[in-house]
C-alpha cells in the first residue's frame, strides 16, 4: 500500500546501475553459433557485442568464459574479446559454468550480487548457471536476444523456465538504457550514442539522423 508522504523521485532496489551488477559472457564460440537455430545469429552477434560495450562504457565487471575452447568449441568470438582485449577468458569443461571453481570465484571477485548473464546455448549453458546462482541468492538477469538455443522452443522453454524460477528477462539495449537512466548524464552520453548507432539498428539511424538536424546532443 503506498504512502504518500514517503513517495520520493528515486529509482527502485531492482533496476540495474553500474555499482550494483556484473555481466558474465558464456560460451559464445564458434561451435556454439553453429548450433543455434533459434534466430538470427549474426543479429545474436550484434546483441552480444552492444552488451559488451555498454559494460565496458558503465566500468561494469565482466567475466568471460568458454566451454571446451581447443578441444571442441573454438575460442570466444573475436568480436567480444576484442572489447575486453586484457581480459582473462575463464574455459571450463563444465556446461555448467557454475560448478567450475574459477568461474564462480571470478564471480565472487566482482563483489556484485546482480548478475547479467548471456550465452550459448539458452537451454543449457544459460538456463544451468542462471539457476544455479538465483539458488544461491543472487539476483540474475538473462539477456535474451545476446543469448541463442538450438531451436525456438529450446530458446522459449529455457527463458519461461528460468522467468519461473525468478530470473528477469532482458535486452542488450535495455541494460544500456538502464545503466544511463538519464540523458542528463554527461560523462557517459556520448559513448552510449555511439554504442546505439552502431549496433542499435534502426535506433541507432534514428539518433544520427537527429544529431544531423539538432546536434550532438539530440536526446536518444
Amino acid at each position: 500500500m503506498v504512502t504518500i508522504a514517503d513517495v520520493t523521485a528515486a529509482p527502485g532496489p531492482d533496476l540495474l546501475t553500474p555499482d550494483n551488477c556484473a555481466v558474465l559472457f558464456v560460451d559464445h564460440q564458434p561451435q556454439m553459433f553453429f548450433g543455434t537455430g533459434s534466430g538470427d545469429r549474426t543479429a545474436i552477434i550484434n546483441a552480444t557485442v552492444g552488451l559488451a560495450k555498454a559494460a565496458k562504457v558503465f566500468d561494469v565487471p565482466v567475466v568471460l568464459s568458454t566451454v571446451a575452447a581447443e578441444s571442441f568449441s573454438g575460442p570466444l568470438m573475436p568480436q567480444l574479446a576484442d572489447v575486453f582485449p586484457d581480459q582473462k577468458i575463464i574455459d571450463r569443461t563444465t556446461m555448467n559454468a557454475w560448478e567450475d571453481v574459477a568461474f564462480v570465484e571470478a564471480v565472487k571477485a566482482t563483489g556484485r550480487k546482480k548478475l547479467v548473464i548471456a550465452g550459448l546455448w539458452t537451454e543449457v549453458c544459460v538456463v544451468l548457471p542462471a539457476l544455479s546462482a538465483l539458488a544461491q541468492g543472487y539476483e540474475v538477469y538473462v539477456v535474451t536476444d545476446a543469448s541463442g538455443g538450438v531451436s525456438p522452443q529450446a530458446h522459449e522453454h529455457a527463458v519461461q523456465r528460468m522467468v519461473q524460477a525468478g530470473v528477469v528477462p532482458v535486452t542488450w539495449v535495455q541494460v544500456l538504457l538502464e545503466l544511463q537512466r538519464d540523458w542528463a548524464r554527461a560523462e557517459t552520453y556520448l559513448p552510449v550514442m555511439d554504442v546505439v548507432k552502431e549496433h542499435g539498428g534502426t535506433y541507432g539511424l534514428g539518433v544520427v539522423y537527429a544529431q544531423a538536424f539538432i546536434g550532438e546532443h539530440a536526446a536518444g
